[in-house]
């Protein structure tokens, strides 16, 4: 009986595992995505992934050669794709630290079918930002010489009250706590692929990976303790990583960037963002690999309430950014709202409203929390609104400043497109192969929620 099939009502929530499934159920159903025979459309996605990969490699191999004159930046938009696309990114992964620390901390259950989907999108989403500032510097093989702080020969170091600096060891820490908190969570499950592997090969690999995990009383011990203390160190990378990426523009003195809310802003943003992504792709992953029992419509409600929640903020901060422009009584200040609503890139503003405000409304409703097509495609928007805010925010800021003389249009290139659909495909394929190669879903924290633990929870 699938949890589909349960009848819901507004009064008793769904549970989180559907009714039925025991430890051993739940290993083999999780398992088999990883060790059964994969489906044609799953060949099929992961050769066109594997298609924007290697046009990515094209268009990074034509900059490093012929250098960012490729891309549209210009005098005065000398930010543009690269760094849209690089806080876009930053922002999607947001919600696998969200899901996998901040709510383990807090001990919601619901967290658990999607949290080890939501940490590898986090680890994924960052290697793709990464990119972009990386080549943005012109000259990638020297960024390591001139930026990271250590002696040289020159007697220069990096300026550290620049946000610039603060975003490396930001993203660089968000980036390796994320990493090895997705690595220690696995482990318990890569020892239960060890054990149920039939193939040499795969024993031995999985074997090595797992760190000769036995399922004793002293190694849950240890890993408990390492899990909740990677949380914790975590929760606050939440709120410091997309604060210090909202630096580089708040402590600018650019009109549009100039905003004592755009850390808070930004945080709910990426949070929001992220939540979006996360039903972009768990959406169909339930759906064609028949994973409706693990990822319930209670998890689906509560990320269409996140997401409504942290949309709100988003809204309120959009109204914030009108209202202290007027307030101010600063003229640059004004006329970079005008410039947003009613200048050459008006068209992207409205569609900016309508894909994170006005799209998100219906989430104020159970009927539309609860039904598939309708979070996708709320989330579809929100994901197109959100990639629209990081343009409204950048080059619209920074087209019209403050001499008229050097006003100037931005228009990406095919290159720049090239690049932005090139890390989509490198992001999608590396989703395709972690699903191959690993549990989407933590098979250990799903068998705490079967009727068994909870009695011996009971008897504890």
């Amino acid at each position: 009986m699938s949890v589909a099939d349960l009848p819901q009502s507004s009064h008793h929530a769904p549970p989180v595992l559907a009714p039925g499934h025991g430890p051993a159920t739940i290993t083999d159903k999780i398992s088999s995505v990883v060790f059964g025979r994969m489906p044609l459309w799953f060949y099929v996605g992961m050769l066109i992934a594997f298609g924007g990969v290697m046009m990515l490699l094209g268009a990074l191999t034509k900059l490093v050669f012929e250098g960012i004159g490729i891309w549209g930046n210009n005098q005065p938009v000398g930010w543009g794709f690269d760094i849209i696309n690089f806080v876009w990114w930053i922002g999607i992964g947001h919600a696998g630290t969200l899901i996998s620390a901040i709510l383990l901390l807090l001990r919601q259950e619901w967290r658990t079918s999607i949290n080890r989907f939501a940490e590898a999108m986090t680890l994924f989403a960052v290697a793709c930002a990464v990119i972009y500032p990386l080549f943005h510097t012109g000259r990638p093989w020297l960024a390591a010489y001139w930026l990271l702080p250590y002696p040289n020969t020159m007697g220069m170091w990096p300026n550290f009250r620049s946000p610039l600096i603060w975003d490396v060891f930001a993203v660089s820490t968000y980036g390796s706590v994320s990493l090895l908190f997705w690595y220690i969570g696995l482990i318990p499950d890569l020892a239960a692929l060890r054990d149920k592997a039939v193939k040499a090969w795969q024993q031995r690999v999985y074997g090595i990976f797992s760190l000769g995990w036995r399922n004793s009383a002293r190694h849950w011990h240890n890993y408990e303790s390492a899990y909740l203390l990677l949380a914790g160190l975590s929760t606050p990378l939440v709120l410091s990583v997309h604060s210090v990426v909202s630096f580089d523009f708040a402590s600018g003195q650019i009109p549009g960037w100039h905003a004592t809310i755009f850390p808070p802003y930004f945080v709910a943003g990426a949070v929001f963002a992220g939540f979006a992504m996360v039903l972009t792709l768990v959406i169909p992953l339930r759906r064609f690999f028949g994973l409706e029992d693990f990822i319930t419509t209670r998890h689906l409600d509560n990320m269409g309430r996140v997401m409504l929640l942290t949309g709100l903020i988003v809204a309120y901060g959009y109204a914030m950014e009108l209202f202290t422009a007027w307030y101010s009584g600063n003229l640059y200040e004004m006329y970079m709202v005008k410039n947003r609503l009613t200048g050459p890139y008006a068209a992207i503003y409205a569609s900016l409203i309508l894909c994170n405000v006005l799209a998100i409304q219906p989430l104020w409703f159970e009927r539309f929390r609860r039904s598939v097509v309708a979070l996708w495609i709320i989330s579809m928007f929100v994901n197109f609104g959100m990639w629209f805010e990081r343009f409204i925010i950048i080059p619209t800021s920074l087209h019209r400043d403050f001499l008229p003389g050097a006003w100037d249009m931005y228009t990406p290139t095919r290159w720049d497109f090239a690049t932005f659909f090139g890390t989509i495909g490198l992001f999608l394929a590396l989703m395709f192969l972690f699903v191959r190669v690993l549990p989407a879903i933590a098979m250990f924290e799903m068998k705490t929620l079967t009727p068994e633990a909870k009695i011996k929870e009971g008897a504890h």
